[in-house]
């Protein structure tokens, strides 16, 4: 997957332009995420990639708990604290490619009933997605920059 770097780095500036085109101005400032990101994600197997006809067309990141940024949560608790879950972060793709949720969402069915993500208030997109997948609003965490976060969690 290191081959896929540069592809993948060009769908984080398309994800960033819908974001941007979708009135979510802050929540990945210019950069984010970085190549070093990327590659962390990618060397324990986090990182994963969609195709379309071999070229890298969506990422996502599927990282298992515990992540420490959802140690606290304000204004809420989580519909479980006690299991491990898998936390998603990340999740890009070109404008014209449709269905990356629901692919996405497939394949962590068939490896967790847990799964926790977080999303910026003004990202409308991600926040419709959640409800239309079952996610539940769980209350806000703080990400390392001290900036906070709408955080679900999802059960089955």
């Amino acid at each position: 997957m290191e081959k896929d770097i540069p592809a993948i780095m060009q769908v984080m500036v398309a994800g960033r332009g819908i974001m941007l085109d979708s009135g979510n101005l802050d929540q990945w400032p210019e950069g984010y995420p970085t190549e070093a990101m990327i590659r962390a994600d990618i060397g324990p197997g986090y990182g994963k990639v969609m195709e379309q006809e071999g070229r890298v067309v969506a990422y996502f990141a599927c990282i298992p708990s515990p992540d420490p940024t959802y140690s606290v949560i304000d204004g809420g608790v989580w519909l479980d604290d006690e299991k491990p879950y898998y936390v998603i972060h990340r999740i890009a793709s070109f404008p014209e490619v449709h269905g990356v949720f629901r692919t996405m969402m497939n394949w962590l069915d068939g490896i967790t009933d847990n799964i926790r993500i977080d999303t910026h208030r003004d990202n409308r997109i991600m926040q419709h997605n959640l409800a239309k997948y079952g996610f539940r609003y769980c209350g806000i965490i703080h990400i390392a920059s001290g900036a906070e976060r709408l955080a679900y969690q999802r059960l089955r």
